[in-house]
């Protein structure tokens, strides 16, 4: 390996000099207090501010956590995306910023594991912690299951986008909202109905928002599992990682036996959120990548048991 001549490199100043060099300046003379005690707290100044806000906070905030699974693998560690917020009154300035993190690390450093039940122990601390009445946090986060190939049981692992909010209030029930976005497999009913042999298909990405009843639980079933299984089992064919040839056959005739339109999977996944019992209020939506066209094809229902409408 050749050498450099050292002697024939360019000395250049000290590392001081080149940042006086791009701009930097001595620090300035300092007269503000430095003890917490004795600073400025702005954000708690009481005044009348003129409005309430509905939510002051903080978002995308990226942490590990560990969320357990009624489908193997049954306990798993990803990435969970939070939001944290709470409402304030006119006559606060604003919110303590740090304490949804100081809170989240706690957690944390217990080992927070993503459940309806210890979110909801998390938003009633947050609002203790703020001194608010209320609290709510979001997060999203990969979830991986198990998939096994139908005919030789190759099995791998496939991902949905899973979410999941809960909002507190001192005077009013909970709110539990969860959500999955998975993708599936449709077969084209036209294609089928006028080709002499073969039927055009295409992958469909399920998007299923749901509200939960508010005594919603972990000793319920796992929403992820319920939400997954309502998108596939009405799919033309799930997805799987692994596939033999005799596995692509059954599954490519099976979606060849069960053909659907995106309109036919947004109501049949309607109809089974429809009949969980602790699912009050859903949308789903379908968007298919559409294989003989360069656009995608939509739809999606909204239904409220409560009121009977969207």
């Amino acid at each position: 390996m050749q050498q450099i001549d050292t002697i024939s490199l360019k000395k250049l100043p000290s590392k001081e000099e080149r940042h006086r060099l791009f701009g930097s300046v001595p620090p300035g003379e300092k007269k503000k207090p430095t003890e917490k005690s004795k600073m400025a707290d702005l954000q708690n100044v009481k005044r009348d501010f003129l409005f309430d806000l509905d939510t002051v906070g903080i978002a995308n905030v990226k942490y590990p956590i560990r969320v357990l699974s009624g489908q193997a693998p049954f306990e798993q560690t990803t990435i969970g995306t939070f939001t944290f917020s709470s409402s304030i009154p006119a006559n606060s300035k604003g919110t303590n910023m740090s304490r949804f993190m100081e809170l989240l690390e706690q957690y944390h450093q217990g080992g927070f594991t993503i459940s309806i039940d210890d979110l909801k122990q998390f938003t009633r601390d947050l609002a203790d912690k703020l001194e608010q009445e209320d609290a709510y946090v979001s997060v999203s986060f990969p979830w991986f299951y198990e998939r096994e190939a139908p005919q030789t049981l190759a099995s791998g692992l496939n991902h949905a986008e899973a979410s999941v909010s809960v909002r507190y209030s001192k005077h009013e029930d909970y709110q539990i909202n969860v959500s999955l976005k998975a993708q599936i497999t449709t077969l084209c009913p036209c294609s089928k109905e006028i080709s002499e042999y073969s039927a055009h298909n295409q992958r469909g990405n399920v998007t299923i928002e749901t509200e939960l009843e508010s005594n919603f639980s972990n000793a319920d079933d796992d929403w992820k599992v319920l939400l997954l299984e309502a998108a596939e089992s009405n799919a033309s064919a799930r997805l799987h990682p692994v596939l033999k040839r005799p596995d692509e056959k059954m599954v490519t005739e099976q979606a060849y036996e069960n053909p659907r339109f995106v309109e036919d999977m947004v109501r049949l996944i309607a109809a089974d959120l429809y009949e969980i019992p602790s699912v009050i209020k859903f949308h789903v939506a379908c968007r298919n990548e559409e294989s003989i066209h360069m656009h995608d094809a939509i739809a999606s229902v909204t239904y409220d048991k409560r009121n009977g409408q969207g």
